[in-house]
C-alpha cells in the first residue's frame, strides 16, 4: 500500500436487511472523517439459511423468499459491469427498499438499476443461477471471517500485524454523523483488535431509524 493509500474496509452486505443498511450509512460517513475506503461485497442471508429454515420463525421464512433475486441482481451487475458499481446499486437499492420502503419487490429493483444507469436486463438475473457461484464465493469469503452464528453486516479491516480484523456490525440506529461516526469508528476498531475480544452485546429497544438518511 502507498503511503497516500486509503485503508480499504470490506463490507459484506445483504440490500434486504435494514441493519446492514444502516450500518452501510454510517460507514459512508466514516470514508468522510477517517482515511478509510469502502469496498462493497455481497453476501446472502438465504445463503446463511438455507440449511435451517425449519428453525426460524414464519415472518422470517417469508421474508427471505424476496432475498436471492436482489443480491443476484448485484451479483451480475458486479461481474457484468465491475466493481465500482456494487456501491452506487446498494445506494439505490437500499434506498427504495427501506428509506422509501417499497421492500425487495421487483419493480424496486428494476428502479434502481435506472436510478444508476444500468442495463435494465440485468433484471432477468434474479431469476437465473448463472453467477451463484460468484455469489456464494463472496458470501463464503465474508461469513467465514467471523462464523455462521451472525449475520449481516460483515466488516474487514487490515490489522497492525498484516492480517485482518473482522466482525459484525455494528448494529446502530439511527446512523450517527460526522464526528459522532468517527468516535463509533475509532471505538470499533479499538475494541475488534483486542486479543481475545469475542462479542459484545445490548438489548435492542428500537427497529432501524431511517429518519437521517
Amino acid at each position: 500500500m502507498s503511503e497516500n493509500a486509503r485503508t480499504p474496509v470490506d463490507f459484506w452486505f445483504d440490500p434486504l436487511c435494514p441493519w446492514a443498511w444502516m450500518t452501510s450509512r454510517w460507514m459512508l460517513e466514516v470514508e468522510k472523517v477517517r482515511d478509510v475506503e469502502v469496498r462493497w461485497h455481497v453476501m446472502s442471508l438465504s445463503v446463511l439459511n438455507e440449511d435451517k429454515l425449519d428453525q426460524l420463525p414464519e415472518e422470517y421464512r417469508e421474508a427471505l423468499k424476496d432475498a436471492l433475486a436482489p443480491v443476484r441482481v448485484v451479483t451480475a451487475a458486479r461481474e457484468l459491469h465491475g466493481d465500482a458499481v456494487v456501491g452506487p446499486l446498494y445506494t439505490a437499492l437500499g434506498t427504495r427498499f427501506h428509506n422509501e420502503g417499497a421492500g425487495a419487490t421487483r419493480e424496486a429493483v428494476a428502479a434502481a438499476l435506472a436510478d444508476v444507469d444500468l442495463p435494465a436486463d440485468l433484471i432477468a438475473y434474479a431469476d437465473r443461477d448463472t453467477y451463484d457461484a460468484e455469489l456464494r464465493a463472496s458470501h463464503r469469503e465474508g461469513i467465514e471471517k467471523v462464523g455462521q452464528e451472525v449475520g449481516t453486516p460483515v466488516i474487514a479491516v487490515p490489522g497492525a500485524d498484516g492480517e485482518q480484523i473482522a466482525f459484525f456490525g455494528p448494529v446502530v440506529t439511527p446512523a450517527p454523523q460526522g464526528e459522532a461516526a468517527a468516535r463509533l469508528w475509532d471505538g470499533t476498531l479499538l475494541v475488534a483488535a483486542t486479543p481475545g475480544f469475542y462479542e459484545i452485546k445490548r438489548t435492542r429497544t428500537a427497529g432501524p431509524d431511517f429518519s437521517n438518511l
